[in-house]
């Protein structure tokens, strides 16, 4: 990077982490650390949400996610708007008159210290293991693609987070949030922009949307039935509906972003704010992902895009493979170069025997091209068997670092840092509050100082900090990185709403009842992704798992008294 890029960098990610310490370096007692003392109004809310949710995996694999795949991913976001609805209508109220510090305290008084105990478990042990996957993400792609140590990158993103998240707790969180939002949304305007400017002169917006529709990346909404689909219209308004209902209603990293609000109306208004931008918010990024892809039928790409990996593999007895397919991947490149204006003018010209022949030869190209593409990334398989990096999650990084100007290769690398900082913060923040009110202040001290419950809390900030860089550490991603933390969260997101929607429903239904169907359902759920993993599409599990601890509840309730007995003798 240029000297310019790096005082961008620096200067973007100094002033955040500053910025946030400075501003709340007066907090003085949990309801300041852990609520921000209920000052937050909803357009601090609504960022603080959104960038909660929107990690760096968010702006380095989705566009990657939409080069490879196309727009169909936006699927899985489909339920959200309506979800967002239910928690607004549902929880919301609840939270604010029980005045919670975590989303599951409620559980206590409607079933018992078990069952909260169990649902903030639950959350520890997904949230904590995400907490590494969004420091580790961003940390191995900048690493491998600028050259940079792992361990000393890792370290750099997590410390970071630590210094303000500690110090200033769930405000801190917020506040900056508000700054590292803007800077992500700048950044993703000007890439596009200039990606659409590097386009070449003939090729207008409508001709590369039409060239990524004949390449199939413009298939936005799949009807299909099939459970072995990842992404569909059903998946997304039923499967991505319960995962964003038990995210945004029960997670505490999400619960804590608008339990802080002025009032009911205010972390309403924060959570309609994202009900309303969320999804465009997802079709731009992986719109911006779509454009890489057709500026990359008129420049040529490398075949692998992971150039560490690409390095690696020319060191070894297979370079002769590899330099082979390269040869072909030209030969193919050159002639879609040819065939597309062909097909630009066949549209122009409305002459639909032309239109069908050139089209046609766009997609036997992208075929033939797709297939060498396949090749190189086995040969990488055979000739670097560790290497457990998914290409796609270099894509965006490699055009950003490849054809950006001096200075925005610094921003959007401040925007990948960003993210990763936002989304770890209110990680982190929610992990300590959790440990803090529903372990600590629950079973250990009961009757200490507000001031004591601070330290307490700013200590298990730390703890949960340093836990997320040592997962990172010894992390290993085979999964694309967009993916991996979705499938993580719905292996534990359905349990967890189960017990939510009993909690609100059922009213006759007990807590040992709830209590003992939550353990057979996540031990199912587990069991069942291990074995039918490859089967069912991992957004179904948010379903199968709130259903069936419902279904288990109800038939276990008529003999809650007896399972009360034996849980409370051990």
């Amino acid at each position: 990077m240029s000297p310019i890029d790096w005082i961008v960098l620096v200067g973007t990610i100094g002033f955040i982490v500053f910025y946030g310490a400075w501003k709340t370096r007066k907090n003085k007692g949990l309801e300041s650390y852990l609520k921000g003392d209920n000052q937050m109004k909803w357009t601090t809310i609504g960022l603080s949400v959104m960038a909660t949710q929107a990690s760096a995996i968010t702006f380095i694999s989705t566009p990657g996610q939409a080069f490879e795949s196309g727009m169909g991913f936006v699927q899985n976001y489909f339920g959200l708007p309506l979800a967002l609805i239910i928690v607004s209508v549902v929880f919301i109220p609840i939270y604010y008159k029980l005045k919670v510090y975590t989303a599951y305290e409620f559980l206590e008084t409607r079933f018992g210290v078990h069952s909260r105990l169990l649902a903030a478990f639950l959350f520890l042990v997904q949230r904590g293991l995400a907490a590494g996957i969004t420091i580790y993400a961003p940390a191995i792609i900048l690493s491998t693609a600028l050259g940079w140590n792992l361990t000393a990158t890792i370290f750099l993103v997590g410390g970071l987070v630590i210094v303000y998240t500690v110090s200033g707790g769930t405000k801190a969180v917020s506040l900056t949030q508000k700054w590292q939002m803007g800077i992500i949304m700048l950044g993703m305007f000007l890439a596009f922009g200039i990606i659409m400017s590097k386009m070449p002169e003939y090729l207008s917006f409508g001709d590369a949307v039409r060239v990524a529709g004949i390449s199939g990346k413009m298939d936005i909404v799949n009807f299909s039935f099939d459970l072995d689909e990842r992404y569909t219209f059903w998946t997304g308004i039923t499967g991505g509906l319960f995962l964003a209902l038990s995210y945004f209603g029960t997670d505490q990293s999400q619960v804590q972003r608008y339990i802080g609000g002025q009032s009911v109306k205010e972390s309403r208004m924060g959570l309609m704010f994202n009900a309303f931008l969320k999804i465009p918010m997802q079709f731009f990024i992986l719109f911006v992902g779509v454009m890489v892809f057709v500026f990359f039928q008129f420049e040529q790409p490398p075949l692998l895009f992971n150039k560490t990996a690409k390095e690696k593999l020319e060191q070894t007895q297979y370079v002769d493979e590899f330099r082979e397919l390269e040869e072909k991947q030209t030969i193919v490149f050159e002639k879609k170069s040819e065939e597309l204006p062909k097909m630009l003018a066949a549209y122009d010209s409305g002459s639909e025997a032309e239109i069908e022949s050139a089209t046609q030869s766009i997609i036997a190209l992208n075929e033939e091209s797709a297939a060498i593409t396949n090749s190189a990334r086995e040969l990488l398989k055979t000739a670097l068997p560790d290497n457990s990096s998914k290409e796609s999650d270099y894509v965006f990084l490699t055009f950003i670092l490849n054809y950006l100007p001096v200075g925005l290769v610094g921003l959007l690398l401040a925007v990948i840092f960003s993210a990763a900082m936002s989304s770890t913060a209110g990680e982190l923040n929610a992990l300590a509050s959790t440990t803090s009110i529903d372990f600590y202040k629950r079973l250990i001290s009961k009757d200490a100082t507000d001031s004591h419950y601070l330290l307490v809390s700013r200590l298990f900030t730390l703890m949960w900090g340093l836990f997320a860089i040592m997962f990172a550490l010894f992390a290993q991603i085979v999964e694309n990185l967009i993916e991996a933390v979705n499938i993580l969260g719905s292996l534990f997101y359905g349990t967890i709403l189960g017990i939510y929607l009993v909690a609100f429903f059922l009213k006759h239904v007990k807590g040992a009842a709830v209590f003992i169907a939550a353990i057979i359902s996540e031990i199912t759920i587990i069991a069942s992704f291990f074995y039918f993993g490859e089967q069912v599409a991992y957004l179904w599990y948010n379903i199968i798992g709130c259903g069936l601890i419902m279904i288990l509840a109800v038939l276990l309730n008529p003999i809650d008294g007896q399972i009360s007995k034996l849980i409370s003798r051990k």
